[in-house]
């Protein structure tokens, strides 16, 4: 699953510089999460780093955007291979 930002945020700015994959972004009033780019932080560290420093917790997973372990892996690795 890919995570989302909800509505209760209070654009704080402290997700967005800890993205690894730079899924996160300003949307029109708040920040959004690319689902194509968001691995939940797998490849990188044991745990999403958004959810992590968000003082809101208005990150959760995207119950639209299912996708397992080994897609999330997957994903990763063509992500990190795009940056070579």
């Amino acid at each position: 699953m890919a995570l989302l930002i909800t509505d209760e945020c209070i654009n704080c700015d402290v997700c967005e510089p800890e993205c690894p994959n730079d899924a996160i972004t300003m949307g029109a009033s708040i920040y959004e999460i690319d689902p194509n780019k968001c691995t939940e932080c797998v490849g990188h560290f044991d745990e999403p780093q958004c959810q992590q420093v968000c003082p809101v917790e208005c990150i959760p997973f995207n119950p639209a955007w299912r996708e397992t372990p080994e897609q999330l892996r997957i994903k990763y690795e063509r992500l990190t291979a795009a940056k070579d």
